[in-house]
């Protein structure tokens, strides 16, 4: 059973993710990273795709990590991270591990929506005991601030810049979340660093599942959405106010949403917030805030009538 949530006892544990290290100022996904590592309770074994993480936690001869910790390339985190698991299945049959470890697989979204995609899907639809954590950025920020699949529609990228032929990326994100819970997975998330207690209770959960797990994570990215150092947190609010980034779990196929607004906001009261967005205020681009608008509140209709929908088998069947 999981020791209670409490900030007296998790300021006690030591980091698994050290400072030291050479992300930027102000980065989302550090915060992120270190919360999913202080809610783990068992050893935990991980793989990092190549990334913003990885190349600024390594810098040769040096590691930010205190739990072993395997690099791979962008399009195998989970595949290696799967072959470690099963390794670990294997000794511990033969009787020469005895103890409970854990494996988890790290990921940008480039690393997970786009290049990794395959590996991901082919370890979910395996069944491996593994937890899959993506820090979602929103954008190949490690390379160069280019457009991933997860980039939300309208943002300016260096390879859907905004100008006089398109305005910024003419596609809205892929919704990764729900994508991994169609692979019947038992457990499926979505979560932001500024509501922690939510964030690392679904880590718990997904680390004490029998099989494959999913988590989601906002990683607000001062470089490549063009925002001070200084406010990663209020960004994370913000999307969740907004519903742009609701947060969400499927367990076993149910869907529980784990914040409702006590007053949706605009999404635009998100969007303003960042550069990245800065040309969508112009007169020439009310179509697409119009279409971002609808798009977020089409997302959340749905999400609202699912979970509805559950919460009435629940009620009939109870």
């Amino acid at each position: 059973m999981s020791t209670p949530l409490r900030l007296k006892e998790l300021s006690k544990k030591a980091d698994l993710l050290t400072g030291g290290h050479r992300l930027c100022a102000g980065c989302g996904a550090p915060i992120a990273i270190r919360q999913v590592l202080l809610a783990a309770e068992v050893p935990l074994v991980a793989s990092n795709a190549t990334g913003c993480l990885e190349v600024s936690t390594t810098i040769y001869p040096y590691t930010a990590w205190k739990i072993p910790w395997i690099h791979t390339a962008f399009e195998n985190a989970a595949a290696t991270i799967s072959g470690a698991e099963a390794m670990y299945k294997s000794l511990k049959k033969q009787g020469k591990i005895d103890r409970k470890i854990k494996f988890i697989a790290f990921g940008g979204d480039g690393g997970t929506y786009d290049i990794g995609f395959q590996s991901l899907s082919g370890a979910m639809e395996r069944g491996h005991d593994i937890v899959y954590i993506c820090y979602d950025n929103g954008a190949y920020m490690n390379t160069g601030i280019q457009r991933s699949s997860a980039t939300p529609l309208g943002a300016n990228t260096t390879t859907c810049p905004a100008g006089s032929v398109i305005h910024g990326k003419p596609q809205p994100r892929k919704n990764l979340t729900k994508i991994m819970a169609a692979h019947n997975i038992p457990y499926s998330a979505q979560a932001s660093p500024a509501h922690w207690r939510d964030l690392m209770t679904k880590v718990r959960k997904a680390l004490e599942v029998d099989g494959p797990a999913f988590i989601n994570i906002l990683a607000p990215c001062n470089r490549g959405w063009r925002t001070p150092t200084h406010n990663a947190i209020e960004l994370c609010r913000l999307a969740a106010d907004t519903c742009f980034w609701p947060l969400y779990e499927y367990e076993n196929g149910r869907l529980t949403i784990n914040y409702k607004p006590k007053e949706k906001k605009p999404v635009t009261e998100f969007l303003k917030t960042q550069g990245r967005f800065k040309h969508l205020f112009s007169p020439d681009s009310q179509d697409l805030l119009k279409q971002a608008q609808e798009n977020v509140d089409r997302e959340w209709d749905n999400l609202l009538r699912e979970a509805a929908c559950w919460a009435d088998e629940a009620e009939q069947t109870g």
